[in-house]
């Protein structure tokens, strides 16, 4: 060891662990200074921060839609939506607030957090999984923003709007750029944001209400029927919907400490996720129903987008102040949800090599390659019939099939395996207390994701078998989790590890 050469030391600061850096943990390949543990002085996130870190992501195009994707894909009542989606919030909070612990109390991002279930190399494989889908949605509420801006800038000059889809894609890498320069600022200038973002959409939100209630009849929309046969019981619709609905916040269950370890305590994390999610989900999926509803009275036609909608409105500066909030909205949800986790991936998987900027603009990258088929549909240089409603209501099913899984490992880990306690400096080192694979992790992952899959194709060709395995889809987070949380516990206490 070199004279020079310093080692890494840790101490308690409050309920936080802090780690102050020694030349052995800025050479090894595991450790950056964006993936490090975040510092005492830099928890500064209290319960308001969390909440309306809340706020700004719940309050989303896609969350508008969720009534709608209920009643026209599950089979529900527009009430029964309305309960389903308040239900699979608060179950969400389970994992969302277990797994954000590690992250307040240690300060790690989750690929960090991952490294103790799946291995200091093998964490890659769930977070690039967890990554990949946020890239998905990074683009698809992109395509939105871009939308706004578009109409934004058709309100303010005519000729904008001649554009159409062209002027749609234009506004698309704008509001790309606006994102990406956000996350570049750093997490004071996501925390900002969100602050500012919370009560002015809670204000666009009651405008919308106050402003559509007279033209429907709220009890006549609250008593639409449902769309399943009719006679058919309710259960296996709401199970699946509830499935659905808690995955729309799956990836968020995963990737929680990469914002609760910037929290002041525990407790701001917990509070301010309660105070936050259920009720601004509720609300403003409520509202997207009430508005659909209203859209037939208000233009002759279903419309079930509020940018749209918003759109038809007719006051130019009506619509230029709705598009500015429309525009701030999505911003603080995109952020949030869909840069800030993907970004954290990549630097684990080559900390060296990629820093949090060039995280930042691969994934960026990947988001337009992934929307690509959509910004050509609207270039004219593409034909197509798939939506992007369509796409985004069959991924909730999908792929909370895969994460489920992942979610259980977590918690199981941190709280009954560890005991809640990590070696914080061997986590960002190679060969010291943690393996690079971790075989517990891998068969707890890869066992119900292979119940998943084998249930989906024995139903696609028709084997007797599948009607004893599609439930195991259709009800793929909590079967996933549970099976996935069960499974590694066993595993992982028998000393399968590595």
């Amino acid at each position: 060891m070199s004279e020079l050469q310093t080692l890494s030391t840790l101490r308690t600061v409050g309920e936080h662990v802090e780690l102050d850096v020694g030349t052995d943990l800025l050479e090894s390949p595991r450790y950056n200074d964006d993936i490090a543990p975040t510092r005492a002085s830099q928890r500064t996130w209290s319960r308001w921060n969390v909440a309306s870190l809340w706020v700004g992501m719940a309050i989303c195009v896609p969350t508008y839609t969720l009534g709608g994707v209920l009643t026209a894909y599950f089979g529900l009542s527009v009430s029964e939506a309305l309960w389903t989606i308040l239900i699979a919030n608060i179950v969400v909070l389970i994992p969302l607030t277990l797994n954000a612990f590690p992250g307040t109390r240690y300060g790690i991002p989750c690929p960090v957090v991952l490294r103790a279930s799946f291995g200091i190399i093998g964490s890659n494989v769930p977070s690039l999984i967890r990554a990949l889908v946020a890239c998905g949605w990074f683009g698809i509420q992109t395509l939105f923003g871009g939308i706004a801006i578009h109409l934004l800038l058709s309100a303010m000059f005519p000729a904008w709007e001649a554009l159409g889809g062209t002027g749609e894609v234009i506004g698309f890498f704008i509001f790309w750029v606006a994102n990406l320069t956000v996350v570049i600022r750093g997490s004071e200038s996501i925390k900002f944001l969100e602050a500012l973002a919370a009560p002015l959409l809670l204000i666009v939100a009651i405008g919308l209400l106050v402003w559509a209630l007279p033209k429907i009849s709220l009890g006549e929309v609250l008593a639409t029927p449902a769309t399943r046969p009719e006679g058919e019981p309710v259960t296996k619709y709401f199970l699946s919907g509830l499935t659905a609905m808690v995955g729309f916040w799956a990836t968020l269950s995963l990737n929680i400490p990469d914002f609760s370890r910037y929290a002041r305590h525990q407790r701001s994390q917990v509070i301010g996720q309660i105070i936050g999610l259920p009720l601004t989900m509720l609300l403003f999926a409520g509202l997207g129903v009430v508005l659909t509803a209203a859209s037939v009275e208000l233009t002759g036609e279903v419309i079930s987008d509020p940018i749209n909608l918003i759109g038809r409105i007719d006051s130019d500066v009506g619509v230029v102040i709705a598009m500015i909030m429309i525009i701030i909205a999505t911003i603080s949800t995109n952020t949030a949800a869909n840069i800030v986790s993907p970004t954290n991936v990549f630097q684990n998987v080559a900390p060296k090599a990629i820093n949090e900027d060039r995280g930042v603009i691969i994934t960026g990258i990947i988001g337009v390659a992934l929307m690509s088929w959509e910004l050509l549909k609207k270039l004219g240089w593409l034909e197509t019939d798939v939506s992007v409603e369509s796409l985004y209501s069959n991924w909730l099913l999908g792929y909370s099939s895969l994460l489920g899984p992942i979610a259980g490992i977590m918690v199981v880990d941190y709280f009954l395996v560890k005991n809640q306690e990590y070696d914080l400096i061997a986590l960002y080192k190679d060969d010291a207390g943690y393996p690079a694979w971790n075989r517990a992790g891998f068969i707890a992952f890869l066992i119900p994701v292979a119940l998943t899959v084998f249930s989906i194709v024995s139903g696609e060709m028709g084997l007797a078998l599948a009607k004893y395995f599609t439930w195991f889809y259709s009800y793929g987070w909590f079967t996933g989790s549970i099976l996935g949380g069960l499974l590694y516990y066993f595993v992982a206490k028998s000393g399968d590890s590595s």
